[in-house]
Protein backbone atom coordinates (compact mmCIF):
# COMPACT_ATOMS: atom_id res chain seq x y z
CA UNK A 1 0.00 0.00 0.00
CA UNK A 2 1.38 3.39 -1.00
CA UNK A 3 -1.09 6.00 -2.36
CA UNK A 4 -2.71 7.88 -0.48
CA UNK A 5 -6.20 6.67 -2.11
CA UNK A 6 -5.14 2.80 -0.70
CA UNK A 7 -4.81 4.58 2.57
CA UNK A 8 -8.01 6.29 2.58
CA UNK A 9 -9.41 3.24 1.41
CA UNK A 10 -8.02 0.77 3.95
CA UNK A 11 -8.38 3.33 6.99
CA UNK A 12 -12.33 2.94 6.04
CA UNK A 13 -12.64 -0.68 5.84
CA UNK A 14 -10.83 -1.55 8.75
CA UNK A 15 -13.52 0.96 11.03
CA UNK A 16 -16.25 -0.43 8.75
CA UNK A 17 -14.70 -4.12 10.75
CA UNK A 18 -15.40 -2.54 13.80
CA UNK A 19 -11.79 -0.56 14.12
CA UNK A 20 -11.46 2.08 16.70
CA UNK A 21 -9.43 4.96 15.70
CA UNK A 22 -6.41 3.76 17.89
CA UNK A 23 -7.12 0.40 16.29
CA UNK A 24 -6.51 1.66 12.97
CA UNK A 25 -3.23 4.11 13.46
CA UNK A 26 -1.70 1.09 15.35
CA UNK A 27 -2.59 -1.02 11.98
CA UNK A 28 -1.73 1.53 9.60
CA UNK A 29 1.38 2.62 11.64
CA UNK A 30 0.10 6.53 11.30
CA UNK A 31 -0.83 8.96 14.39
CA UNK A 32 -4.27 9.49 15.09
CA UNK A 33 -4.38 13.09 13.60
CA UNK A 34 -3.85 10.95 10.43
CA UNK A 35 -6.13 8.37 11.12
CA UNK A 36 -9.16 11.12 11.71
CA UNK A 37 -8.00 12.68 8.40
CA UNK A 38 -8.02 9.51 6.65
CA UNK A 39 -11.57 8.66 7.88
CA UNK A 40 -13.02 12.35 7.11
CA UNK A 41 -11.04 14.09 4.31
CA UNK A 42 -11.05 13.48 0.60
CA UNK A 43 -7.82 13.39 -1.21
CA UNK A 44 -6.86 16.71 -1.93
CA UNK A 45 -7.33 18.42 1.45
CA UNK A 46 -4.10 19.40 3.37
CA UNK A 47 -2.51 16.49 4.79
CA UNK A 48 -1.12 15.81 7.96
CA UNK A 49 2.31 15.30 7.96
CA UNK A 50 3.26 11.95 8.78
CA UNK A 51 5.21 8.31 7.53
CA UNK A 52 3.21 5.49 6.48
CA UNK A 53 5.57 2.19 7.32
CA UNK A 54 4.22 -0.80 5.75
CA UNK A 55 6.17 -3.68 7.07
CA UNK A 56 3.88 -6.49 6.74
CA UNK A 57 6.54 -8.11 4.37
CA UNK A 58 8.12 -8.51 8.00
CA UNK A 59 4.99 -9.11 9.94
CA UNK A 60 3.12 -11.86 7.82
CA UNK A 61 6.33 -14.11 7.99
CA UNK A 62 7.01 -15.83 11.08
CA UNK A 63 10.46 -16.14 10.42
CA UNK A 64 11.27 -12.94 9.83
CA UNK A 65 9.11 -11.87 12.57
CA UNK A 66 11.22 -14.04 14.63
CA UNK A 67 14.81 -12.52 12.85
CA UNK A 68 13.12 -9.06 13.92
CA UNK A 69 12.54 -9.99 17.41
CA UNK A 70 16.42 -11.23 17.23
CA UNK A 71 17.74 -7.74 16.41
CA UNK A 72 16.07 -5.88 18.89
CA UNK A 73 17.55 -8.16 21.32
CA UNK A 74 20.73 -7.40 19.92
CA UNK A 75 20.36 -4.04 19.57
CA UNK A 76 19.16 -3.96 23.80
CA UNK A 77 22.10 -6.28 24.55
CA UNK A 78 24.32 -4.23 22.72
CA UNK A 79 23.79 -0.77 23.68
CA UNK A 80 23.24 -2.36 27.31
CA UNK A 81 25.32 -4.72 27.59
CA UNK A 82 25.89 -4.49 31.96
CA UNK A 83 22.15 -3.34 32.09
CA UNK A 84 19.90 -4.52 34.37
CA UNK A 85 18.42 -8.05 33.00
CA UNK A 86 14.67 -7.74 32.27
CA UNK A 87 12.20 -9.73 34.02
CA UNK A 88 9.33 -9.30 31.75
CA UNK A 89 9.05 -8.10 28.07
CA UNK A 90 5.97 -6.08 27.89
CA UNK A 91 4.06 -6.09 24.32
CA UNK A 92 2.30 -3.08 22.93
CA UNK A 93 -1.15 -4.77 21.66
CA UNK A 94 -1.08 -5.18 18.72
CA UNK A 95 2.18 -5.37 16.88
CA UNK A 96 4.47 -5.35 19.87
CA UNK A 97 2.76 -8.66 21.30
CA UNK A 98 4.45 -10.89 18.75
CA UNK A 99 7.50 -9.18 18.68
CA UNK A 100 7.73 -9.73 22.49
CA UNK A 101 6.65 -12.54 22.82
CA UNK A 102 9.46 -14.34 20.82
CA UNK A 103 12.25 -11.94 22.49
CA UNK A 104 10.77 -13.53 25.92
CA UNK A 105 10.43 -16.61 24.51
CA UNK A 106 14.64 -16.14 23.61
CA UNK A 107 15.48 -14.91 27.31
CA UNK A 108 13.80 -17.15 28.81
CA UNK A 109 11.41 -14.81 30.96
CA UNK A 110 7.78 -13.62 30.81
CA UNK A 111 5.68 -11.75 28.32
CA UNK A 112 3.22 -9.08 29.43
CA UNK A 113 0.78 -7.19 27.35
CA UNK A 114 -0.16 -3.96 27.72
CA UNK A 115 -3.90 -2.28 25.88
CA UNK A 116 -2.92 1.15 25.27
CA UNK A 117 -5.62 4.00 26.41
CA UNK A 118 -6.40 4.63 22.69
CA UNK A 119 -7.55 1.12 22.25
CA UNK A 120 -10.01 1.34 25.11
CA UNK A 121 -13.86 2.68 25.03
CA UNK A 122 -15.45 5.21 26.60
CA UNK A 123 -15.25 8.67 27.55
CA UNK A 124 -11.67 8.84 29.98
CA UNK A 125 -9.69 5.70 28.05
CA UNK A 126 -7.64 4.08 30.25
CA UNK A 127 -5.10 1.74 29.39
CA UNK A 128 -4.12 -1.82 30.92
CA UNK A 129 -2.07 -4.61 31.61
CA UNK A 130 -3.59 -7.93 30.30
CA UNK A 131 -5.17 -9.61 33.70
CA UNK A 132 -3.31 -12.68 32.35
CA UNK A 133 -0.26 -11.35 31.18
CA UNK A 134 0.00 -9.03 34.09
CA UNK A 135 3.46 -7.32 35.57
CA UNK A 136 4.33 -7.09 39.71
CA UNK A 137 5.94 -4.86 41.43
CA UNK A 138 9.54 -4.78 41.60
CA UNK A 139 10.13 -6.94 38.22
CA UNK A 140 12.32 -5.22 35.80
CA UNK A 141 10.20 -4.48 32.25
CA UNK A 142 11.54 -4.05 28.52
CA UNK A 143 8.62 -2.37 26.94
CA UNK A 144 8.18 -3.76 23.08
CA UNK A 145 6.30 -2.01 19.78
CA UNK A 146 6.68 -1.67 16.20
CA UNK A 147 6.64 1.79 15.82
CA UNK A 148 6.91 5.33 17.96
CA UNK A 149 4.98 7.63 16.05
CA UNK A 150 4.45 10.44 18.77
CA UNK A 151 5.80 8.45 22.22
CA UNK A 152 2.71 8.51 23.92
CA UNK A 153 1.68 5.41 23.98
CA UNK A 154 5.38 4.68 25.41
CA UNK A 155 4.81 7.36 27.88
CA UNK A 156 1.70 5.75 28.89
CA UNK A 157 2.88 2.13 28.93
CA UNK A 158 6.03 3.78 31.58
CA UNK A 159 3.84 5.44 33.76
CA UNK A 160 1.80 2.59 34.10
CA UNK A 161 4.80 0.41 35.13
CA UNK A 162 6.36 2.83 37.36
CA UNK A 163 2.71 3.30 39.16
CA UNK A 164 2.55 -0.40 39.76
CA UNK A 165 5.83 -0.44 41.40
CA UNK A 166 7.90 -2.05 38.26
CA UNK A 167 10.93 -1.02 36.84
CA UNK A 168 11.00 -0.10 33.35
CA UNK A 169 14.64 -0.57 32.21
CA UNK A 170 14.44 -0.05 28.11
CA UNK A 171 11.70 0.34 25.12
CA UNK A 172 12.47 -1.72 22.30
CA UNK A 173 10.74 -0.72 18.58
CA UNK A 174 11.67 -1.57 15.03
CA UNK A 175 10.48 1.95 13.44
CA UNK A 176 11.20 5.30 15.81
CA UNK A 177 9.57 7.89 13.28
CA UNK A 178 10.36 10.85 16.17
CA UNK A 179 14.24 10.09 16.74
CA UNK A 180 13.54 9.35 20.82
CA UNK A 181 16.64 8.65 23.01
CA UNK A 182 15.05 8.27 25.94
CA UNK A 183 11.47 8.66 27.56
CA UNK A 184 11.96 9.47 32.09
CA UNK A 185 14.57 8.65 31.45
CA UNK A 186 14.29 4.84 29.96
CA UNK A 187 16.28 4.19 27.19
CA UNK A 188 14.63 3.99 23.62
CA UNK A 189 16.42 1.49 21.26
CA UNK A 190 15.25 1.25 17.88
CA UNK A 191 16.41 -0.79 14.63
CA UNK A 192 15.15 2.23 12.24
CA UNK A 193 15.06 5.89 12.45
CA UNK A 194 12.40 7.09 10.36
CA UNK A 195 12.81 10.97 8.93
CA UNK A 196 10.16 13.03 7.26
CA UNK A 197 12.12 16.05 4.83
CA UNK A 198 10.07 18.75 3.79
Amino acid sequence: MSTLDELIQKARHLRSEGHSPGQIADELSLSMETVTWLLTQEKGAATPKDVHIDWTAVSGESQLLVESAQMLLSRLHLKNPEGPVPQVYVGIAISGIPLATLMAVTEGVRIGIYHPAKHAGGDEPIGSMSGNFDIHAGERIVVVDDVITSGKTLQEVINYIKRHGAVPVACCVLFDKRGIRDIDGVPVYSLFKVSRID
